[in-house]
């Protein structure tokens, strides 16, 4: 096997330029990035011929559902379907089945990753209101975040005292990651939609997880990090008015940033006639004026961040009524193409997709030389050919659940190759049967 791989011809897309020329890898890192690089007999060469490679997305929210939920989805499955996806690194949530909130489940679940991922890996501790002692021993170097599910959420995760989150906001050693929508207002709300006897379908989702929650929720977070000091980072942010929470600016020079999700990015409420449960999500997908602010504030930099929230459940479980179906749909394999079609429609411009999804949480999380394409920094790397489709269907999907929110969708682009650690892990047709590739996340902190 050679030692040393020689990509050439490529569209290299990092550090917000875009330059032809060649990459050469030794081992697990990028050795040598140039204009034009002579092969040498230890080379094995990959022509790119032109097509643009891209740092792997760093996705820092994904549900994977291992332990306990493992009908909708496995750390390996989903991983698979991720790296088909171009995403070479994740970071996992923690309400699973037990929860995740102590560190003895954490780790377990580092040791499952291990074995089976085929992506890059790290995982939240999640916080409850009496669980500050594991919160405190979390690891700065070893450990991505702690999860606080601000007013909603399913089993023990809510936290809603105020001297829990003040105890959490105040104490946590690592970056606090946030799910903001309020109780109290979702109850007031759904007490107004149900008065007359109206039966909630989910063309009222939005009307009953309205901006008002978001809001309420997003900015008692804000002003506990502001009061503490706090690292904080708000997961999908699906409302206008919350970007006024958000300062433009750099990433780096931030303690409160903001995400954005794909399917925010994509979908409006004018989808949920035709998609039904299957776009059901918590926050909810709202109107399109919401999502185009979102897209405008990725330009102003007031949001940082582009992740999936990946969440599957299976078809059988979506085709219940609205009341009953679960929140969350299956992304990972799909979002980086999604972002590929809004640069296509000029939404977005290519450089500004690897900033979002790779510059700017290797950043944010200070994950240890990765996210670019850069000398010295592990080979976690794609390949895309921008101008060759990709036709997606339930049938032709990777996840567990077999189902996807774009089905019969024809994307403009297509994921043409997939490395982690400097190892081929998808060949634009197949997943590679390859587990040794994958690695724990290391923070620089």
């Amino acid at each position: 096997m050679s030692k040393t791989l020689l990509v050439k011809h490529a569209y290299i897309v990092t550090d917000g330029k875009i330059v032809k020329g060649d990459v050469r890898i030794n081992g697990q890192r990028f050795e040598r990035i140039s204009t034009n690089i002579t092969p040498t007999p230890q080379d094995t060469v990959v022509d790119a011929n032109g097509k643009y490679l891209l740092p792997g997305m760093i996705d820092d929210q994904v549900h994977f559902r291992e332990p306990g939920l493992t009908h909708k989805g496995n750390i390996e499955s989903e991983s698979r379907a991720a790296v088909a996806g171009g995403i070479t690194s994740f970071m996992e949530m923690p309400n699973v089945s037990p929860a995740t909130t102590t560190i003895a489940a954490l780790e377990q679940k580092f040791d499952i990753a291990k074995e089976r991922s085929v992506a890059n890996y790290s995982f939240y501790l999640g916080a409850t209101e009496d669980n500050l002692d594991e919160i405190k021993k979390l690891n700065t170097k070893q450990h991505c975040g702690v999860k606080v599910f601000m007013g909603a959420s399913t089993g023990d995760l809510l936290v809603e005292h105020p001297d829990a989150l003040d105890a959490i906001f105040r104490d946590s050693p690592t970056l606090i990651v946030t799910h903001c929508e309020s109780g109290a207002v979702i109850a007031e709300n759904l007490a107004k939609v149900t008065a007359n006897g109206h039966v909630p379908t989910i063309a009222d989702h939005p009307i009953i997880r309205d901006e008002q929650a978001c809001y309420a929720s997003s900015s008692y977070a804000v002003s506990l990090a502001k009061k503490y000091n706090s690292n904080l980072h708000v997961l999908h942010i699906t409302t206008a008015k919350e970007l006024s929470l958000f300062a433009p600016g750099p990433v780096e020079n931030k303690r409160i940033t903001a995400e954005a999700c794909v399917h925010h990015l994509w979908f409006s409420q004018d989808d949920y006639a035709e998609l039904g449960n299957q776009i059901k999500c918590n926050p909810a997908i709202k109107k399109t004026s919401d999502r185009d602010a979102i897209v405008q504030a990725l330009h102003t930099n007031q949001i940082d961040i582009i992740a999936t929230d990946h969440a599957p459940h299976t078809w059988q479980e979506k085709q219940v009524d609205y009341n009953q179906a679960p929140a969350g749909l299956p992304l990972v394999e799909h979002a980086l193409l999604s972002l590929f079609d809004l640069v296509h429609q000029h939404k977005l411009t290519l450089e500004q997709v690897v900033e979002k999804t790779a510059h700017n949480p290797a950043k944010r999380y200070a994950i240890e030389n990765r996210g670019y394409i850069k000398e010295g920094y592990f080979t976690d790397f794609i390949l895309v050919d921008l101008q060759k489709p990709t036709n997606v269907t339930h049938k032709n999907c990777r996840y567990l659940c077999k189902w996807t929110p774009f089905n019969g969708h024809e994307f403009t682009s297509s994921i043409e190759g997939t490395w982690v650690n400097g190892q081929q892990v998808f060949n634009g047709e197949d997943v590679i049967e390859n587990t040794t590739a994958a690695q724990r996340l290391v923070f620089n902190r």
